[in-house]
C-alpha cells in the first residue's frame, strides 16, 4: 500500500483528512519531528485556525527548515487551508510572523461590510483565465464542482501576478472578492478549501495529487463550465439521544419535547427516527452540505473518554466527508473519577473524533450574562474563547434557542424589539426575542441581539438561529426573526425550526440573507429527501452543490 505523510501540529480534525487518504488507498504515517520529513515522498500540511498560530507551531517545533527543504529537493508536497496560507509571504492575521515566502503574495481579511465573515460553505476553484484545461485536470479541479472553504482571509487574486511566476491558479468569489482557492506548480499543490470535506470532488483533487499516472488526469474530457461563487448551504440536522431502552437514536421534537403522545396527554416514549450514523451516511448521499449532531442529554453517566458521540463521530467521518458539527456537552466538566476537564479539552476529543466544528448552548447564553455583568469583559475563560483561539473562530458555532415575547410598545421592555407582522391573540404587534437555556425549559434577561454580539466578540463564528416558536410547526422559518439578525451580526448565520417543505428553503434564502438552512424532521420523516430540497432550489435558479457520484 503506497504511503503518505502528515505533519502532526494539532491542527484540529486531521481524521476526515486520514479517512479520506485511507478511502483513496494510502496507508498514512504521521511526521511528528523534524526528522521525521526527511523520510516521507509526499507531505501533506493540514491546518486550521490561525495563520501566525500555524507558523509559530512549525518554527517553535523545529519543522520549517525540514519542511522547505523537503519542498526544495522536488518532493510532492501539499499544504490545506492554513497549510496552503503558510507558502505565501504572511498574512495580515498575524503581519509579524512571516509565511515561508514560497509563492509571492499576502493574506488579506474578506471584506464584511457586505457579507459575512468567515467565509464558510461551498464555492468554486475554477482555472483562472480558462474555462477548463490540461492544468485543471492535473490538479483534479472541474470548473462544476464546488469545494467546502472556512476561513477569514485569503489571498486577493491579481491577473497574471502568479500565472507570470509559472503558477496555475484556481480562484474563488465571495462577493466582488475573487480569490486564491487552489494553485499548483511543479511538486507544489495547495488548496484553501478543504478536499477531505468536498465530498467526491475533493477525494478527486487528493486522488490527483496522490497519483503519479499523470496520463488518465491529462486526458480527461472537459466538463460544462460551472458558476462561481457561494452555494446555498442544506444542512441535515440529527438530534442523538438515549432511549428509554438506553439505544442511541435520532429523535425530533415539537417545542423540543421528544416523547410521542399519547391521546391527549404527553410523555410517551422518546420518538425513534432511526440510527444516527446510517442517518448520517445517508444525507451525505442525498447531497447534504453539512451534517450537525446535537447530543441532547450530553451522556453523563459515562467516562468522557468512552462518550457515545465519540464513536459516532468516528464512524461517521469514514464514509461522509463533509464537515460535521457536534452540539452538547461542550462545558467545563469533572469526569466520572474525579478529574476536572476543561471545555477545550472536551472540544479536542471531539475534534480528534471527526468533528470539524462544535456547537455551544446553554453555556454561551450564561457567558454573555457574565460578560455583560463585567462591563463588557472578556474573561478569556469561556469555552468560546478557548476553543476560538486554539482552533480559530470557525469551529465555534453558537446555538441559540429564542422565543417572542409580546409587549404592547418598545417602552414596555428594555430589550431590543421589533414591530412584527405576526401579532399575537392580544393584538400585540412588538415583540423581543428571549434567549433560553436548558433545551427552551428556561428563559433569561437576555435578548438575541445582546448575546450575539457578546459571542462575536467571544470569537464565535458561526450562528445556528433556532425558533421554538416554529419548532416542530412545519410552518415555515422566523423569517423576522433572520432578518432582524442578520442586520446586525457579520457572521455567517443558519436558519433552523419550522422547515415543512422544499418551498420553505427557497423562501429564506429569497427573503433573507441567512448564510445556510438546516432542516431535520423534514428529513427524518421522510417527507422529502436533501437531494429532493436541492433539486427544487436548483430549478427555482438558486445556486447549490449537487454530490457527485464518481472520482473519474
Amino acid at each position: 500500500m503506497p504511503v503518505v505523510h502528515l505533519l502532526d501540529y494539532v491542527a484540529g480534525n486531521i481524521r476526515s483528512l486520514v479517512n479520506a487518504l485511507e478511502k483513496l488507498g494510502y496507508q498514512v504515517e504521521w511526521v511528528r519531528s523534524p526528522g521525521d520529513v526527511s523520510n516521507a515522498e509526499k507531505l501533506i500540511l493540514p491546518g486550521v485556525g490561525h495563520f501566525g498560530h500555524c507558523l509559530t507551531q512549525l518554527s517553535d517545533g523545529g519543522f520549517l527548515g525540514p519542511v522547505k527543504q523537503h519542498i526544495l529537493s522536488g518532493k510532492p508536497f501539499m499544504g490545506i487551508c492554513v497549510g496552503m496560507q503558510a507558502l505565501f509571504d504572511g498574512s495580515e492575521e498575524d503581519p509579524d510572523v512571516p509565511g515561508l515566502g514560497f509563492i509571492p503574495g499576502k493574506l488579506t481579511r474578506f471584506d464584511c461590510s457586505s457579507k459575512s465573515v468567515p467565509h464558510i460553505g461551498w464555492n468554486s476553484a475554477n482555472i483562472a483565465g480558462k474555462d477548463y484545461g490540461p492544468s485543471a485536470s492535473r490538479y483534479g479541479l472541474r470548473s462544476q464542482s464546488k469545494y467546502y472553504y472556512v476561513h477569514s482571509y485569503a489571498v486577493p487574486y491579481e491577473r497574471s501576478l502568479l500565472e507570470s511566476k509559472g503558477w496555475t491558479v484556481a480562484t474563488a468569489k465571495y462577493g466582488n472578492e475573487e480569490f486564491v482557492g487552489a494553485i499548483g506548480r511543479g511538486n507544489i499543490f495547495a488548496t484553501q478549501f478543504h478536499p477531505e470535506k468536498s465530498g467526491t470532488a475533493g477525494l478527486r483533487a487528493l486522488q490527483a495529487f496522490l497519483s503519479t499516472d499523470t496520463t488518465r488526469l491529462l486526458s480527461e474530457p472537459s466538463p460544462p463550465v460551472g458558476s462561481m461563487g457561494l452555494t446555498r448551504r442544506i444542512i441535515a440536522c440529527l438530534d442523538v439521544r438515549t432511549n428509554d431502552e438506553g439505544d442511541l437514536v435520532v429523535t425530533k421534537g415539537d417545542q423540543y419535547d421528544v416523547r410521542e403522545k399519547n391521546g391527549a396527554q404527553a410523555g410517551g416514549k422518546v420518538r425513534n427516527l432511526g440510527k444516527p450514523v446510517e442517518m448520517a451516511k445517508r444525507y451525505y448521499e442525498q447531497g447534504a452540505d453539512e451534517i450537525t449532531f446535537l447530543n441532547i442529554t450530553s451522556f453523563r453517566n459515562c467516562p468522557l473518554a468512552d462518550a457515545p458521540m465519540l464513536e459516532i463521530l468516528r464512524k461517521t467521518s469514514e464514509t461522509v466527508f463533509v464537515p460535521l458539527t457536534v452540539g452538547g456537552g461542550i462545558r467545563d466538566t469533572v469526569d466520572t473519577d474525579g478529574t476536572h476537564v476543561s471545555s477545550l479539552d472536551v472540544a479536542t476529543m471531539y475534534f480528534r473524533s471527526g468533528a470539524d466544528k462544535v456547537s455551544i448552548g446553554s453555556d454561551a447564553v450564561l457567558a454573555a450574562e457574565e460578560y455583560y455583568g463585567a462591563g463588557k469583559k472578556l474573561s478569556g475563560a469561556t469555552a468560546i474563547e478557548t476553543i476560538s483561539k486554539a482552533y480559530g473562530d470557525q469551529a465555534v458555532v453558537v446555538s441559540i434557542d429564542p422565543k417572542r415575547i409580546y409587549v404592547s410598545s418598545p417602552e414596555e421592555t428594555t430589550h431590543h424589539t421589533i414591530r412584527t407582522m405576526n401579532k399575537n391573540h392580544l393584538g400585540q404587534e412588538f415583540c423581543w426575542f428571549q434567549c433560553t437555556i436548558k433545551g427552551g425549559r428556561e428563559g433569561r434577561d437576555i435578548d438575541v441581539r445582546q448575546l450575539i454580539l457578546a459571542v462575536e466578540d467571544m470569537g464565535a463564528g458561526e450562528i445556528l438561529l433556532n425558533s421554538i416558536d416554529r419548532d416542530g410547526s412545519n410552518s415555515g422559518f422566523d423569517l423576522e426573526l433572520i432578518n432582524d439578525v442578520k442586520s446586525f451580526t457579520t457572521i455567517p448565520v443558519i436558519a433552523s425550526s419550522g422547515a415543512g417543505n422544499p418551498e420553505h428553503f427557497e423562501q429564506v434564502f429569497r427573503e433573507t440573507q441567512t448564510d445556510a438552512a438546516l432542516g431535520a424532521g423534514i428529513f427524518h420523516r421522510n417527507e422529502y429527501t436533501v437531494a429532493e430540497v436541492k433539486d427544487y432550489l436548483q430549478t427555482a435558479g438558486l445556486l447549490i452543490r449537487q454530490p457527485e457520484d464518481s472520482l473519474l
